[in-house]
Formats: C-alpha cells, structure tokens, sequence
C-alpha cells in the first residue's frame, strides 16, 4: 500500500509542476505579445513622427530656400572640417 501512496504523490507532484509550467508558458506568451504590439504601436509612432518632421523641413526650405541653402552649406563645410586629416 505504501508503493501505491507513493505512486500516486509522484503523479500528483508531476501534474502539479506540468500544470505550473503551462501556466508559465501562458504568462511568457502573453507578456511576449503585448510587447510585440507596444513596439508595434510604437513603430507606427515613430514613422507618424518622421512624416511630419519632413514635411515640416520641407515647407521651411520652400519658405525659406535662401537660408536653407545657408545651413546646408554651413553643415557641410563642419562636417569636412571634422572628417578632415591634417
């Protein structure tokens, strides 16, 4: 009767731990997902935000082409002064 108790525990212990890890597999699947649709939301953020940035950059320089042209100048010649050896 004691091999019958004990099989029985060990099956008992077995399914309660099986039972743990598909709950953890659950809870690892879930979390995964609303992560995935945050950075996916976010992604969409993000693509929103450069859209109007160059819209924005672009109605400055056609308001603007002279000083544009200004900075765009002013950015390069800093920018080989950088990446200048001497």
């Amino acid at each position: 009767m004691k091999a019958s108790n004990l099989s029985h525990n060990v099956d008992e212990t077995f399914n309660q731990l099986k039972s743990g890890a598909h709950d953890a597999m659950d809870k690892v699947t879930n979390a995964t997902s609303q992560a995935a649709e945050a950075l996916s939301h976010k992604g969409e953020q993000l693509q929103d935000a450069e859209q109007q940035l160059l819209k924005n950059c672009r109605g400055y320089i056609q308001d603007n082409p002279v000083v544009a042209l200004g900075i765009a100048v002013g950015v390069g010649f800093l920018i080989s002064r950088l990446f200048s050896s001497r």
